[in-house]
């Protein structure tokens, strides 16, 4: 039971690893600093850290062309159907 939490713990800092070197350099490709950068970071990590279903859920309202609220309360009422499923 230890090696397989170790296990996981593992893969889980890989990932999180290979998202921050990703979110980084897309951060200093689009030249962001300080607190839009901070702000970039933490979206781009979290995002990427996302569930299959949550990455199903963000495609299907990049297709709708859906922003702001309207993509907030799609992708909480479409993560909170793919968890029911």
């Amino acid at each position: 039971m230890k090696k397989l939490i170790g296990l996981l713990l593992v893969a889980f800092t890989a990932t999180t690893a290979y998202a921050a070197d990703d979110c980084a350099a897309k951060a200093t490709e689009k030249k962001l600093a300080g607190a839009a950068k901070n702000s970039f970071m933490k979206k781009c990590t979290r995002d990427a850290g996302a569930s299959p279903e949550n990455a199903a859920c963000a495609a299907t309202a990049k297709e709708k062309k859906l922003a702001g609220a309207a993509k907030n309360s799609f992708m909480k009422k479409c993560s909170a159907d793919a968890a029911a499923k």
